[in-house]
């Protein structure tokens, strides 16, 4: 089991991001959340095997329709046992 917490920058709220996010995670079987931040970013919780969360990482650095990504802080923690994925506020 692998799990990053992942912060991406650009243009990334107000486009739909967390509701294609978590359709993203439910395709390609990974658990955790997202969430906005104050800051304009979008922070995430992934967890899953290796290849399922690098297929997410993937997904995150192309994004929705309508986002522009910035760049991805990728940084690797401990899995918190997530049953799905959830939007956060």
């Amino acid at each position: 089991m692998k799990a990053d917490n992942v912060v991406v920058t650009g243009l990334v709220q107000g486009v739909g991001f967390r509701w294609s996010a978590r359709r993203a995670a439910e395709r390609i079987g990974v658990r955790g959340w997202v969430r906005n931040r104050a800051d304009g970013s979008v922070e995430l919780h992934v967890e899953g095997d290796e290849e399922r969360v690098a297929a997410m990482l993937a997904w995150l650095r192309r994004g929705p329709d309508g986002a522009v990504i910035g760049d991805l802080e990728v940084a690797d923690i401990e899995p918190e046992g997530m049953e799905s994925f959830e939007i956060r506020e």
